[in-house]
């Protein structure tokens, strides 16, 4: 059953690079299970040309951390589009990413009663920045209150949470890849920002994760 890892896509060169590092830690887990890598928008080859390519039953896992337009409305288009018989579409990486997220925290040296700001990248989809807010409840619980601080789209932005946030401040990138968007957060001022999610082995159990639960998944169609 082919895997078909689909990231949002980026015009940053790195951010590829990450997306195909994480492919290649889910496909050394997998053994010989077919993993292939699809991109929501941006870049190429998208959902439909992979799946249309891809015999046999196939597991689509959206390497997302909010479940936006995208993860709701594109990717499920494009599935559909592909004309695949045997699809399914697993939930986004999201909540299975929060120990990723503290091993950034803990290696960019984040140190206890450190003030931490959620940086994310933004959505004008309120079901989207309700995970967000989720996410930074949920890391709440480990490092104490969490502001949040959006890169575009959604506000406050980054900058200015950071700037009004007393302290050594950590921002913790709830961000899969680098780009547009972590630049923001390394350049908001911050004495700490972690590196985005990226690779880390915490997302490669992730993706096995959505992969393996699969059979609870909704039908793409």
């Amino acid at each position: 059953m082919t895997l078909v890892l689909v990231a949002h896509g980026t015009r940053d060169p790195a951010g590829a690079e990450v997306v195909e590092e994480i492919a290649a830690g889910v496909r050394a887990r997998l053994g010989g299970v077919p993993v292939r890598v699809a991109y929501a928008d941006v870049r190429r080859p998208d959902v439909t040309t992979v799946l249309a390519a891809t015999p046999g039953p196939a597991v689509v896992v959206p390497a997302f951390l909010a479940a936006g337009y995208h993860v709701r409305v594109d990717i499920p288009a494009q599935v559909a589009a592909s004309g695949h018989p045997a699809a399914t579409i697993t939930d986004h990486l999201g909540p299975a990413l929060l120990p990723a997220l503290l091993s950034r925290l803990a290696e960019a040296g984040h140190r206890p009663g450190d003030p931490v700001v959620l940086a994310a990248a933004g959505s004008s989809d309120p079901r989207a920045l309700a995970d967000v807010r989720a996410t930074a409840t949920a890391l709440s619980h480990h490092v104490g209150p969490v502001a949040i601080g959006y890169a575009a789209t959604a506000t406050p932005r980054i900058t200015d949470v950071v700037a009004r946030t007393p302290g050594r401040v950590a921002v913790a990138s709830w961000l899969l890849a680098p780009g547009l968007f972590h630049r923001t957060a390394t350049t908001s001022g911050a004495p700490v920002v972690t590196a985005p999610l990226g690779a880390h082995p915490r997302v490669t159990e992730a993706v096995l994760l959505r992969y393996h639960q699969s059979h609870h998944s909704r039908p793409a169609a």
